[in-house]
């Protein structure tokens, strides 16, 4: 299996999960090609205090920018989104499957209606048609009609909808908990093996009567 993997950050709020699942898989040997929508550079800013212009950023000094070890197993490429000479915008490119952490309602939109209007979008539709995984984690609440057809739609495709909806039976005591609860389950997707949190049935609560 190739060890090359797409993640894409775009611009709904939850830049966190994008940035931790970088970190994850390059923490597990795999060759990372990344690509941040303006937007996306936007909101980690905002959300993360960490200006951003990847355009324009190679990826050791970017890797310092967000806080990652910079003697990870992994590699990272990074990617202009306007780019359609990168690899990744080519089904002869192999990859092992692409993630779109977090995902925006308009990046969403253009999956489902097979537009390509940058880099990210190519890269998934080009996933789509190679039946690669394709893993999209939105971040919007409430979801209107038109976002649930685009996921229907994304979904009957061959696109995996994670919504970053963490659960609470591990037992969170941080955001970071959160936040990795969702990063092990993209990960999941993507056949990669973290242990970042407990699993359901690996503790199981304790039922018995108090008192």
């Amino acid at each position: 299996m190739s060890r090359e993997l797409v993640v894409a950050i775009t611009g709904a709020s939850g830049s966190a999960y994008g940035v931790r699942l970088l970190e994850v898989l390059l923490a597990a040997g795999r060759r990372v090609h990344l690509v941040i929508s303006p937007s996306g550079n936007q909101v980690i800013a905002h959300e993360l205090q960490i200006p951003l212009n990847t355009d324009t950023l190679e990826p050791q000094h970017l890797l310092e920018l967000l806080g990652l070890d910079l003697e990870s197993n992994g590699e990272l490429i990074v990617h202009d989104h306007r780019d359609f000479t990168a690899g990744i915008a080519s089904g002869s490119f192999s990859t092992a499957g692409m993630a779109i952490c977090p995902c925006s309602m308009g990046t969403l939109a253009a999956i489902a209606g097979g537009l390509s209007n940058n880099l990210i979008h190519r890269a998934a539709t080009v996933h789509l048609k190679e039946r690669r995984p394709l893993v999209l984690v939105p971040r919007e609440t409430p979801l209107g009609i038109i976002e649930l057809e685009n996921m229907r739609s994304a979904a009957v495709a061959g696109a995996v909808i994670l919504p970053a909806a963490p659960g609470f039976y591990h037992q969170p005591e941080s955001i970071q908990d959160l936040v990795d609860f969702i990063v092990a389950r993209v990960c999941d997707q993507l056949g990669v093996e973290v242990e970042l949190t407990s699993r359901w049935g690996d503790n199981p609560p304790d039922d018995s009567p108090s008192g």
